[in-house]
């Protein structure tokens, strides 16, 4: 099966369990549909770059998921008609990266970085 990796964003006046819960239910929609959630991730509340829905915040969530292209479909329709979810962001990738993603990481963790002068 395909391998997708997405990017929810959540309203800011949520609680965490509420966004978390989010993250979950979509999970088993995926789930319902042949599909399965390999891993997730709660990035917790963001400033975001502009506004979104009157909105300077909101709660991330990253889900990286192994299912078919109709399960997929399917997940974003349902996320793009509920009230609390803002954006999503679906890509197709090859592959999943081994442990965390980029913004779990600590600073000092990532490589590739050059020192500051």
């Amino acid at each position: 099966m395909p391998l997708y990796e997405h990017v929810m964003i959540a309203r800011q006046d949520l609680s965490n369990a509420q966004a978390e819960s989010l993250v979950e239910h979509f999970g088993t929609v995926l789930a319902d549909n042949g599909g399965n959630v390999v891993d997730s991730e709660y990035w917790g509340v963001k400033t975001m770059a502009y506004k979104i829905n009157k909105n300077r915040k909101g709660h991330y969530a990253f889900l990286k998921t192994d299912a078919p292209s109709g399960a997929v479909q399917e997940m974003e329709r349902l996320m793009r008609l509920h009230d609390d979810v803002m954006r999503v962001l679906t890509i197709k990738v090859d592959e999943h990266n081994e442990g965390p993603s980029v913004q779990m990481q600590k600073r000092d963790e990532r490589e590739g970085r050059r020192e500051r002068r």
